[in-house]
Formats: C-alpha cells, sequence, structure tokens
C-alpha cells in the first residue's frame, strides 16, 4: 500500500480520462493519477487518422491523434503521474478495505475514501488510496455473438474499431471485398477508409430505418463515394469454411424479422460489424455504481458524480458520445466537481447526503430513449447559485440535459417539464438517434421545480385535439 493519498485517480487515458485530468488539476487538484491498460495516452482516438475533431472545443478541425496529442502534452506539462500498461481491477470504500485486513495502516477518513486496486509489470499489485475517482474507461464494440447471426465461423469476421486500428496503425488490410453491417459512424468511416485503400465496399447494411451515424459522415463516407447503403436491412447468413465467402442480407419488417423472398446473396471476403458501443463499466458495478439499463453507464447527477460519493464519470463510460468534442466539455466537468470534492471532502460528503434529500429525478418523456444526467441534486451551494440575480440572462448557470431521440422526426419542439409546468423549450428542424441533443436548461427553474422532471419531443400533432 503506498502512503502516497490521491486527490483524484483518474481510471482510462483516453480523451475523457485526459480532459478530466487536466481540468482537476486546474481546479486545485494536487495528487493525480492516471491509469491506463493500453500502451500509449489518447485511447480510441490514436487509431482515428480522419478529420473531424476539435471543431466545437478547439475551433478547428483535427486528426484523432493531434486532437489527443494537445491533451497528452498538457497533461505532461502539468506534471501529472500517469502509470500505462496498468490494468485496474477493483475500486473499494476505504473503511472495507481496511476491514478485509489488507491495509498496512489506517487512513483518517477526512482524507481519502476509495482504494484502487491495479496491477502492471513495473510496480506489481497496487494499493492507491484516493478522495475521489474518475471513471473514463471508453466503451467497447459489439460482436458477432452479441448478434448471434447464423452461419459458419470463418476467418474474415471483425468489429469496425478492430479493422480500423488494423490499417490505421498495423498496416494491415483486414480483406478486399467488405460488407458492413451497421452504420455507425466507425463503419461509416471504415467504409471511406477501405475505399481509400482499394478495396470494394460491396454494401452498408443497416437493420433500422435510419443510419445510427451522423448526417455529415453518411454524405462524406458512403455519397461521396458512391457505396450503397440499405436501411432496414441485416446479414441473416455468414458463408464461407476457412474464409468468408459471402453473406446473405434481407430486407426485415417493422419488428426487424427477416421479410420471406427478399434474401439476397452478396459475394465477398469481409464482414465488418459497426452494430453498437457498450460502455465499459465491469470495474464501476464492482464498485457498487448504479447503472442506468438504457445508457449502460452509471446514473449520474449534473455535476456527473455517480451514486457512490466521490466517485465520478464521464465520457464513453457513462454513454456513447457523438463527437469528442462533446466527450471534453464532460469530463472538464467532472474534473472540475472531483477536484471541489477532493479538496473539501468533508463537507462535500454533507453537501452529497443533503443534496440526495432533494434530488430532482429526470425521465425520458415522449420521443426521448434516456437522458444525462439522470438526476439533479440541488444541495445549498447549488440553490444559493441558483437564487442569484442576473443582469444579463444569457450569465445564469444552466444545467445541460442530454438525450436521444427515439426515431428521426422533423419540425419538433424539444420541452422540459416539472409535472405540467413548462421549463424549457426550443425548435428543432429535425432531430435523429445517432446525434446528440442537449437542453440548457436554466438552474433558476430547477430550484423551484418541485416534480420529477421530464423530457419531451413535441411534433404538431401533439397540440391537435
Amino acid at each position: 500500500m503506498s502512503n502516497t493519498i490521491y486527490d483524484a485517480v483518474i481510471v482510462g487515458g483516453g480523451p475523457a480520462g485526459l480532459a478530466a485530468a487536466v481540468s482537476a488539476r486546474d481546479n486545485g487538484a494536487e495528487k493525480l493519477l492516471i491509469l491506463e491498460r493500453d500502451s500509449k495516452l489518447g485511447g480510441i482516438l490514436l487509431q482515428c487518422i480522419h478529420n473531424g475533431f476539435g471543431l466545437h472545443y478547439f475551433g478547428e478541425e483535427l486528426t484523432g491523434p493531434e486532437y489527443a496529442g494537445r491533451f497528452v502534452a498538457q497533461v505532461r506539462e502539468r506534471g501529472i503521474e500517469y502509470k500505462t500498461d496498468t490494468m485496474v481491477i477493483s475500486i473499494d470504500k476505504a473503511e472495507d478495505f481496511e476491514g478485509a485486513g489488507l491495509t498496512e495502516r489506517s487512513f483518517d477518513k477526512t482524507s481519502g475514501e476509495h482504494v484502487v486496486t491495479a496491477m502492471n509489470a513495473k510496480d506489481g499489485l497496487m494499493f492507491l488510496h484516493t478522495k475521489t475517482v474518475i471513471l473514463a474507461m471508453g466503451c467497447r464494440e459489439r460482436t458477432r455473438g452479441a448478434l448471434v447471426i447464423p452461419g459458419t465461423r470463418p476467418a474474415g469476421i471483425f468489429t469496425a474499431g478492430s479493422a480500423q486500428r488494423f490499417v490505421n496503425i498495423d498496416g494491415y488490410l483486414p480483406g478486399k471485398k467488405i460488407v458492413i453491417l451497421g452504420s455507425g459512424d466507425i463503419g461509416l468511416i471504415m467504409a471511406r477508409r477501405l475505399t481509400l485503400e482499394g478495396c470494394d465496399v460491396k454494401v452498408v447494411c443497416e437493420v433500422m430505418p435510419y443510419s445510427a451515424g451522423l448526417s455529415r459522415n453518411m454524405t462524406q463516407c458512403l455519397e461521396n463515394f458512391n457505396i450503397p447503403l440499405k436501411l432496414s436491412t441485416t446479414v441473416i447468413e455468414i458463408h464461407g469454411k476457412e474464409r468468408v465467402t459471402g453473406v446473405t442480407i434481407a430486407a426485415v419488417d417493422a419488428n426487424r424479422r427477416p421479410v420471406k423472398g427478399s434474401e439476397e446473396y452478396v459475394a465477398c471476403d469481409t464482414l465488418l460489424l459497426s452494430v453498437g458501443l457498450i460502455p465499459e463499466n465491469e470495474v464501476s458495478t464492482g464498485a457498487g455504481v448504479h447503472m442506468d439499463p438504457v445508457t449502460k453507464g452509471p446514473s449520474v447527477n449534473q455535476l456527473m458524480e455517480t451514486s457512490v460519493p466521490g466517485i465520478f464519470a464521464c465520457g464513453n463510460t457513462v454513454h456513447v458520445h457523438d463527437l469528442v468534442d462533446f466527450v471534453t466539455t464532460e469530463s472538464v466537468l467532472a474534473g472540475k466537481c472531483a477536484a471541489e470534492y477532493a479538496l473539501h471532502a468533508e463537507s462535500a460528503r454533507q453537501n452529497a447526503s443533503n443534496a440526495a434529500l432533494h434530488a430532482l429525478p429526470i425521465r425520458p418523456g415522449n420521443r426521448v430513449r434516456y437522458t444525462v444526467p439522470q438526476h439533479i441534486d440541488r444541495d445549498d451551494a447549488f440553490k444559493e447559485s441558483a437564487s442569484k440575480q442576473y443582469a444579463d440572462k444569457k450569465d445564469e448557470p444552466k444545467v445541460q440535459i442530454m438525450f436521444r431521440s427515439t426515431d428521426v422526426y422533423r419540425g419538433v419542439t424539444v420541452a422540459v417539464y416539472s409535472g405540467n409546468e413548462r421549463l424549457y423549450s426550443k425548435k428543432a428542424r429535425i432531430v435523429r438517434p445517432g446525434e446528440m441533443q442537449i437542453a440548457d436548461v436554466p438552474a433558476s427553474s430547477l430550484a423551484k421545480a418541485e416534480a420529477p422532471l421530464t423530457v419531451s419531443i413535441e411534433t404538431p400533432e401533439d397540440t391537435i385535439d
């Protein structure tokens, strides 16, 4: 057991973890440690060599490695400690860890709450005592096993992210004749990337009646390269013994079941899967963090704090984002709030207990799949800030609620209600499930709200009697 007591241990050295660490340092946290299981900091961005990153956060277009490099440089400039090739095994409450007889000495509970157990080849097994933990593990891809596609098990079946790493980092092509199942952003980007490398991308199939990716990726990656997209279509069988020789695709009905008579054989040697991402949260559940059944990530409040006091979460660990810029904004908030918690641990615990008594749940309403945060904790500091008078309403503090729609809707109104009282509304020309929506709700409205919040997407038909 190290004698060092960290202000925050950040689990994950990708874009979320790096931004959270920099923010925590800039907000007064001195002893920080980033734990990254890969050999380098930067996470998934290191294999995303295409441009399009940074437009929102930096106001300029960067590649993935360039975006990550800026935060890696800031981490090093600030002297933030980090360990790569390191696996986090568990996160425990300090008192529980002490009770197991595994610590070398007792700790003042006002100086730390959690013990992070980690391991690497250089340091061996480590027990790291920390006041706060920031979960930033990112997400993983769904595999063929999760889809249960019938057929043989030949070589040539990859997740889109694995293929991206092979091409962009290792220098290998996964195949020559490609079929892509799923229209997530990684799949769309790989359709373009493989075309540029000389591969023949036969078709992109999407089981839903709409694309799961950003509209700009639809245009730049498929339309500009004349790559066909078949909506409401899926792969129903994989052919081949040693290597993929082809797939059978078919249209699906409203229940996503194959339509008889619509089968079509497509010859190919590679099948890429871009069928969704799942937040990495085995460590989170082991720490007792409450999980949202829809996002598959931790349930958090407006400060990005989980159900376990002192444990914060950000980035794709919480919910899958479209843009890394939004990951950064969210992670900066998590780092700031973790630093404030660490610097005022005792009062922070008391505030958390008080805020929980006045928590305001946020529920997805009509046409909304989920929201983040899932609740708002209204402690004394929140109420005091919300009650201040501002000459310019633009300066008034706001709570950002992120959400996704259940389908594609046009000409709608996004509304936030407390019971029957509308607290917020804005018009939207179009909303898509593949693009995150944001509602910036004034804190003053939330401080006075008495009933749980509901975020809804309203269409013109809703107002017709």
